[in-house]
């Protein structure tokens, strides 16, 4: 195997240099393809922005979450803003490895924090691009792993990825962390979803991911009369991973709680910011409303939409998706539809959720060149726009 899980740990991969180029040459078509549709969608930002007399790059580092991030990053936990109405945002809703981050590289360069966050994310969002070609790679051929890159690239919230925000950070860790689990990688596996843990909530869909595939694989392996012992050894490094995975993300819900004076700490500080998890009632109301009245047409798309996510999610696993991909997929899809909390951000959090287009890159795969590169290039183009339109409209928050 040749490619850059197949080098091992960190260092392993360190000491085989030849195979971690290898793996990139191989990733070089996606990586550019990647490049070239997130660099259109920053052209077209920086038009539109000028001409809205707006600026790109304070669009893209110095509002809505990015600000919060760069404010741990500067001062730390500790921060909060009481609302007219009563309820507190606090900075301990976010995640501490982008800030880390941001901080490590603002005091190592001439760079701010914010715009350490920026180059974070645009460093990660490559790493992401190369972890989804290998994913595709390996279950499709080298053609779907392009498609599969091209189309994260070419998400409607596609900007996001260019943005000082975690969600690059967090699918660059995950899919390498899924990566290494499809490869038998446990150690790194755990590693990786340890610090994925400490970039989102959603961690907990790679420690899902990590936990239930070892579980499955255990039982079919003692299924087929394998001792378990065995069946340990087999799967070298299994039990490490699996005790690492979710440290990260338990390690920061844990030390919330301890700081908030209670178990519930963390939910309770989303509580504030009017997130949390309703099985999807809010959201349910939400789009009954708009059924109900005016943007019966937003209401209509909203629901062919979930409804496409849930196809694509179906698909995949009838298609005999690997368990890791179907079980973080399907996690991330669920947990986003079942928050409640501000609902223009949903698109934004299932951002993560790429191996619900491994259907589609599997079927652009057998198109000849031309229409495949075709429909790729339209999609960029209409993500462009819709990006800059976004981001300079309401936006993320």
């Amino acid at each position: 195997m040749n490619d850059l899980a197949s080098v091992g740990v960190p260092g392993r991969i360190l000491r085989e240099g030849p195979a971690v180029r290898a793996a990139l040459r191989r990733a070089a078509p996606a990586l550019a393809a990647y490049a070239a549709i997130r660099l259109l969608g920053l052209a077209v930002l920086a038009l539109w922005s000028a001409a809205d007399g707006k600026n790109w790059h304070t669009l893209l580092t110095a509002r809505w979450d990015s600000l919060w991030y760069t404010r741990v990053a500067e001062q730390g936990y500790g921060y909060a803003v009481q609302l007219p109405n009563g309820d507190v945002h606090s900075n301990l809703a976010f995640f501490p490895l982008l800030p880390w981050l941001e901080r490590g590289l603002s005091a190592l360069s001439p760079l701010s924090p914010a715009d350490a966050g920026m180059a974070v994310a645009w460093l990660a969002s490559l790493g992401a691009a190369w972890a989804l070609y290998a994913t595709g790679e390996r279950l499709h051929g080298p053609r779907a792993g392009i498609a599969l890159a091209a189309l994260w690239a070419a998400l409607p919230v596609g900007i996001v990825q260019s943005m000082a925000y975690s969600e690059s950070l967090f699918t660059a860790l995950a899919a390498w962390g899924l990566y290494c689990v499809l490869t038998g990688r446990w150690v790194c596996a755990g590693v990786l979803a340890s610090l994925a843990g400490l970039t989102r909530p959603v961690g907990a869909a790679v420690v899902a991911a990590v936990w239930i595939t070892a579980v499955v694989t255990l039982r079919q392996e003692r299924a087929g009369g394998v001792r378990l012992r065995t069946a340990l050894r087999k799967h070298r490094g299994m039990p490490t991973g699996v005790l690492l995975a979710p440290l990260g993300w338990c390690g920061y819900f844990v030390w919330v709680g301890v700081r908030q004076g209670s178990a519930t700490g963390y939910l309770d500080v989303q509580g504030g910011w009017g997130n949390g998890f309703d099985g999807g009632v809010a959201f349910g109301a939400f789009v009954a409303d708009l059924l109900s009245g005016p943007g019966f047409a937003a209401g209509l798309g909203l629901v062919v939409g979930v409804g496409l996510l849930v196809w694509l999610y179906v698909r995949g696993v009838r298609r005999g998706q690997p368990l890791p991909l179907a079980v973080y997929g399907g996690t991330v899809l669920l947990l986003a539809l079942t928050a409640k909390g501000y609902f223009g951000s949903k698109p934004r959090l299932m951002m993560p959720a790429y191996p619900l287009l491994l259907p589609l890159a599997a079927g652009l795969a057998h198109w000849r060149p031309a229409p495949r590169r075709l429909v790729i290039g339209l999609v960029a183009v209409g993500s462009a726009v819709y990006g800059a339109f976004w981001l300079n409209g309401s936006g993320p928050p």
